[in-house]
C-alpha cells in the first residue's frame, strides 16, 4: 500500500481535489489554509510575527525588567491577548495576577511523586495538566448551564490560572526528577520568568535574562504546527483548557516538534567529544556528511514552513554573542551555520538548509548549567502554553465551531483521477 501511494503521488502529485493537491493531501497538509489563527503568522522568507510585529521589534517594544534587555513574557500574553503593545503597569498587573493564582493543588505534588522515576519529564508535565483539570471553572459552569456568551469568560479564567501554575510545576517535575525532591519555593518578588529560573535553582541573571528571552519567542508559530493544532483542535470540541492544552503537549513531546532541542545538544556534544574540543570547519564538514551518509538529519537545521533563517535562532545568536562569546559550544554552533547550509543544499534535497530555532536553545541553556536534555521540551511547553491558550480564549470568544474535516480513501482518489482522464482528450 505505501509502495502504492509513493507512486500515485509521483504520477497524479499535482491532481486537484478541489483547491487543493493529491500531493498536499499525502504529505500532511502542509500549506493547505484551513483554520484561523489570530495570534501570530508565519511567512516562509519573513519569519513569525506576533499580532504583526516580528521578534527584533518586540525585543525593543515589549516591556523588559531592570535588568533588561530582553522582553517579559507576561508582554507578550497581554500582546497575543490584545492585539496591542502592553505598558509597564499592564505586565506589572498580568505578573501579579498570576503570582495570586499560582498555587498549586497538594493532589497535583502527590500525583507526580508516584510515578516512576524514570517517567520522562514530558509525560509528568502532561499528567499533571490533566490533574489540574479538577480546577476547571469552565468545565464547572458548563455543567451548570452557563450561557454560550459567557465560554470566553469561563475560558479566561482557566487559562489565567493554568499558565499561572506551569512553572511551579515544570520546576516541580525538575527538582524531583535531578535533584532527589529538594524543591526552592517560589519568590512573590520576581517576574514570571525569572521566578521560574529561582524555582528551577537557577538565580544568576544570566540565566534570569535567557529564561525571559526563551519564554518569550517560544510562545507561538501561527496555528498549524502540531501542539497549535492539536490544543485546538481539542478545544473545538468545547473541551476546557487543561484537557486541550494536555493534547497541545503530548504533541509537542514528539521527535518531530518539541523534542528536538534535545537531539541538537546531544549531537553538538557528541560532534565535540569526537574531536577533543572545538573542531576546524573542516572536520565539521566531515562530521556533517557522515551523519548524512548515515541516513541521520542533521539537528536543528530544516522547517516546515520557513525558507530562511528562523528569527527566533538569530534573536538566541544575538544573545550568545553578547553573553557568552567564548563558550565551546556556542563556538560549535556557529561554525555549524557557516558550513551546515551548503552542504545541506549540494544535497539537492532540502528545501530549507537553514537553521531552526532548536539548534540553539539547548546551547544556551547548557552554559547557565541546565545540562538535562530531557527537561527541555517542558521549558517550550511552558512557554507554548501562552500562545496556543491565548488562541483557544479567541476560539472561545468568537464562537469557533468543532473542526471537522472531511476525508476520503485512497481507491476513492484513483476513482476520481480515472473519472478525470475519461472525460479529459487525450
Amino acid at each position: 500500500m505505501a509502495a502504492e501511494i509513493k507512486e500515485l503521488v509521483k504520477q497524479h502529485g499535482n491532481f486537484k481535489l478541489g483547491e487543493y493537491t493529491i500531493e498536499q493531501v499525502y504529505s500532511g497538509m502542509k500549506g493547505m489554509i484551513g483554520m484561523i489563527t489570530e495570534t501570530s503568522k508565519l511567512d516562509p522568507e519573513e519569519g513569525i510575527r506576533f499580532r504583526g510585529y516580528s521578534i527584533p521589534e518586540l525585543r525593543e517594544k515589549l516591556p523588559h525588567s531592570d535588568e533588561g534587555p530582553e522582553p517579559l513574557p507576561e508582554g507578550m500574553f497581554y500582546l497575543l491577548l490584545t492585539g496591542d503593545l502592553p505598558t509597564n503597569q499592564d505586565v506589572k498587573e498580568i505578573n501579579n495576577e498570576w503570582m495570586k493564582r499560582s498555587t498549586v493543588p497538594k493532589h497535583v505534588f502527590d500525583m507526580l511523586d508516584m510515578l516512576p522515576a524514570k517517567t520522562h519529564p514530558m509525560t509528568q508535565f502532561s499528567m499533571a495538566i490533566m490533574a489540574l483539570q479538577t480546577e476547571s471553572v469552565f468545565a464547572q459552569r458548563y455543567r451548570d448551564g452557563m450561557n454560550k456568551k459567557e465560554y470566553w469568560d469561563a475560558m479566561f479564567e482557566d487559562i489565567l490560572t493554568l499558565i499561572a501554575r506551569l512553572p511551579r510545576i515544570a520546576a516541580y517535575i525538575y527538582r524531583n526528577t535531578y535533584k532527589n525532591g529538594v524543591h526552592i519555593e517560589p519568590n512573590p518578588k520576581l517576574d514570571w520568568a525569572a521566578n521560574f529560573a529561582h524555582m528551577l535553582g537557577f538565580d544568576t541573571p544570566g540565566m534570569r535574562k535567557l529564561m525571559r528571552l526563551y519564554l518569550t519567542i517560544h510562545v507561538d508559530h501561527e496555528g498549524g504546527n502540531v501542539s497549535a493544532h492539536a490544543t485546538h483542535l481539542v478545544g473545538s470540541a468545547l473541551s476546557d483548557a487543561y484537557l486541550s492544552l494536555a493534547a497541545g503537549m503530548n504533541g509537542l513531546a514528539g521527535p518531530l516538534h518539541g523534542l528536538a532541542a534535545q537531539e541538537v545538544a546531544r549531537w553538538v556534544i557528541e560532534l565535540r567529544e569526537k574531536f577533543n574540543g572545538v573542531p576546524t570547519k573542516e572536520q565539521i564538514e566531515e562530521y556533517i556528511k557522515q551523519t548524512l551518509s548515515e541516513g541521520r538529519v542533521v539537528p536543528g537545521y530544516g522547517h516546515a514552513v520557513l525558507r530562511k533563517t528562523d528569527p527566533r535562532y538569530t534573536a538566541q545568536q544575538d544573545f550568545a554573542k553578547e553573553n557568552m562569546a567564548n563558550d565551546e559550544l556556542f563556538k560549535i554552533v556557529q561554525m555549524l551555520y557557516e558550513v551546515t547550509p551548503e552542504i545541506l543544499k549540494a544535497t539537492g534535497k532540502i528545501k530549507n538548509p537553514w537553521p531552526n530555532v532548536d539548534a540553539h536553545s539547548g546551547i544556551l541553556l547548557m552554559h547557565y548549567g541546565l545540562n538535562e536534555y530531557d527537561f527541555y521540551t517542558v521549558l517550550f511547553g511552558v512557554s507554548r502554553a501562552i500562545g496556543v491558550l491565548t488562541s483557544l480564549l479567541w476560539d472561545r470568544a468568537l464562537g469557533s465551531p468543532i473542526e471537522r474535516p472531511g476525508s476520503v480513501t485512497t481507491e476513492w482518489v484513483k476513482k476520481k483521477i480515472a473519472e478525470q482522464a475519461a472525460v479529459t482528450p487525450s
